[in-house]
């Protein structure tokens, strides 16, 4: 490097940029600190938004025939009832597979312990003592730390809306009077963006955020209920649960549809390989078609982000607020930059 350029690096390197850098990452850090200290402030609020988001389009069609008090009350009952509905149906036959599958990954785990004792004393002829009991023992913990951790988000999710009862009557109570002052409360927010930016801030709120948690919400449901009825068809296990870590991972933009296939195929590799096979070839089939004629259709480019900014926003999203912060990091991200505007943050067209 000449004298030159390294005398103009070091006048920008100067004392005030590195105390403004320093200021922006300790604002960072602190921010990140407070959303993790009201982490379940915003998850119950968050929920509250997307129920009260969920119920508005039939409130919308109600209006128009009944006042919007009597709409609203209509609506969420009969909302609540069907999510309690299928609350029980769907997550005790959810709980149900979910034991019946680990019980079968248990069983076909403790048939390899044969198989591990003939490798060691095939070992033994070359002098190689290796003892591969302890390496099955721990593969087989951490096969099963991993499903639970793969379908156990399904499975606790059903024990979290039994267990926290009162955060479920906060939730309801919340969403329901979002649907009954929703205009105002949106009035109020509009209130914390600079003038200027107020109609910018409601257009984007609607295609970006709302429309990528429909778009989404929209394509899991297809997912789920192609891979359910295909499952059927082949006679595959633990169809349902299969389907919901199928249509659940597909929330996750970017590496979700891959890591749902990945489990699933995993899952049934204990059971048959060719079945395995098979579920994987019509899994990836009907994410084809999800992906090409499905998803332009339904995203309509609610979803513009580059892929490395995806991932970050994954983890970042992760850190924050878990597996909440991981489906809603994604449209948080897209509001921020078509908020702003930031073009080198975009995929390329």
């Amino acid at each position: 490097m000449s004298e030159p350029s390294a005398k103009y690096l070091l006048q920008r390197l100067n004392n005030l940029a590195l105390v403004r850098f320093l200021l922006f990452v300790a604002s960072g850090w602190a921010f990140v600190k407070v959303l993790a200290y009201f982490e379940t402030v915003i998850v119950i609020f968050t929920f509250a938004a997307i129920v009260a988001f969920l119920l508005s389009y039939p409130v919308r069609s109600l209006t128009r025939f009944v006042p919007h008090g009597v709409a609203v009350t209509v609506v969420f009952i009969l909302g609540m009832i069907v999510i309690a509905s299928l609350t029980v149906t769907v997550g005790l036959t959810v709980v149900s597979q979910g034991q019946q599958l680990i019980s079968s990954l248990t069983t076909f785990l403790n048939s390899l312990i044969p198989l591990a004792y003939q490798i060691e004393k095939f070992l033994l002829r070359f002098n190689v003592q290796v003892n591969l009991s302890i390496i099955q023992e721990q593969f087989q913990n951490q096969i099963v730390s991993s499903l639970g951790l793969g379908i156990g988000y399904s499975l606790t999710t059903i024990q979290v809306f039994f267990a926290n009862f009162l955060n479920l009557i906060l939730i309801s109570v919340i969403s329901f009077f979002m649907l009954l002052d929703g205009e105002k409360l949106w009035k109020l927010i509009l209130r914390l963006v600079p003038a200027h930016l107020q109609n910018r801030f409601t257009i984007v709120i609607q295609r970006k955020f709302l429309g990528f948690f429909r778009g989404q919400m929209v394509l899991c449901l297809f997912l789920t209920t192609t891979t359910f009825l295909v499952f059927l068809i082949l006679n595959v296990p633990f169809p349902l649960l299969l389907a919901i870590i199928a249509g659940l991972f597909d929330l996750i933009p970017g590496i979700g549809a891959t890591l749902g296939v990945g489990i699933v195929f995993l899952i049934l590799l204990s059971q048959s390989v060719w079945l395995a096979v098979q579920v994987v070839v019509v899994c990836i089939i009907i994410q084809q078609v999800q992906d090409n004629f499905i998803t332009p259709r339904i995203m309509q480019n609610s979803l513009n982000i580059n892929p490395v900014v995806v991932f970050f926003a994954l983890l970042v999203g992760a850190r924050v607020a878990g597996l909440l912060g991981i489906f809603i990091a994604i449209p948080i991200t897209g509001v921020i930059v078509s908020l702003f505007e930031i073009d080198e943050m975009k995929a390329e067209s």
